[in-house]
């Protein structure tokens, strides 16, 4: 299989069971997620399922919005994020997978998955019930999820996961096989290196100078490319991915709200804390104990994060 882990992405897929590449999960953006996920990329082959709500799908340097009912196939290494489309709680089934699942033989690598994965015209694909083929995906998703607690799920999963694949590849024929030269790719290449450079190195003091560096751009263009394919500044970038990690933290550990400040790359606790405050309507110390006292959080974060 030529499609292997490059360990160009922000982190591996932590897989249901180990040594089986799946990832089946449901979830639900709420107040203590943010309603959102960050910019991201990874080999493994991306579906969702719209249980309930409305949902903003960022897939490089486009958007798309998926509501009740719909869903989304995104292909490997693509930079994705997502959010709450309207600021109100939605659910959704998650998929991934990694690629080598579907390759039986040299032969069924070459006939029927290197042609998706390398289509460079097939970033992604909406999943919309109207359409047969569509709607036989997202059957397939939902059947997936009813068979999870199955002592028989990994044969399952992957039989369902072939079916599913089936559709793909069919619907992938839909489209051009070979896209034009696209002057972006550089870009988002770019891009990835600078996000690459912020999660290694977020717990420190960084500057806008050395995160263009690490994308070989200067600043303007760095700027340029954040906001094209992020909807952010670096700096805001950075800062919500220190939010992320020091959320982690706050919910993992039993650190003090002034280590896990500085172990997320804050000056200071108090800086900390007011940004904490603007994004999640509460301090870190209000959030930690409403979540051990499984309280509802303030109303204050019933909204999509503001750029910070």
């Amino acid at each position: 299989m030529k499609y292997k882990r490059s360990g160009s992405k922000m982190e591996d897929v932590t897989y249901n069971i180990p040594d089986f590449p799946v990832y089946l999960c449901w979830g639900e953006f709420a107040p203590h997620t943010c309603y959102r996920v960050l910019s991201h990329w990874h080999d493994d082959l991306e579906f969702l399922y719209m249980a309930s709500g409305q949902l903003f799908y960022n897939i490089n340097d486009q958007r798309v919005r998926l509501k009740a009912g719909e869903g989304i196939f995104v292909n490997g290494r693509q930079l994705h994020s997502t959010c709450s489309a309207d600021g109100s709680d939605c659910a959704f089934l998650c998929l991934l997978f990694h690629p080598t699942l579907l390759c039986s033989s040299p032969w069924v690598e070459q006939k029927f998955v290197l042609p998706v994965l390398e289509n460079q015209a097939l970033p992604f694909l909406v999943l919309r019930p109207e359409d047969q083929r569509q709607r036989e995906v997202l059957d397939g998703l939902v059947e997936l999820s009813r068979r999870q607690d199955s002592p028989l799920f990994p044969l399952e999963a992957e039989r369902l996961i072939l079916r599913i694949w089936e559709q793909v590849f069919l619907l992938s024929g839909q489209q051009p096989s070979a896209a034009p030269p696209q002057p972006a790719t550089q870009h988002l290449t770019a891009l990835k290196e600078m996000l690459r450079f912020i999660y290694g190195h977020y717990a420190e003091k960084l500057t806008l100078e050395q995160i263009s560096r690490a994308g070989h751009t200067g600043k303007t263009t760095c700027c340029a490319i954040f906001q094209r394919y992020t909807g952010e500044s670096p700096i805001s970038y950075l800062t919500g991915y220190r939010l992320k990690k020091a959320l982690e933290l706050l919910e993992g550990t039993d650190q003090t709200v002034a280590e896990i400040s500085f172990a997320a790359g804050f000056s200071s606790a108090s800086y900390f804390a007011g940004i904490f405050r603007k994004c999640y309507g509460c301090t870190p110390t209000e959030y930690r104990a409403r979540l051990q006292e499984d309280a509802p959080l303030p109303e204050a974060c019933k909204s999509p994060r503001q750029q910070v």
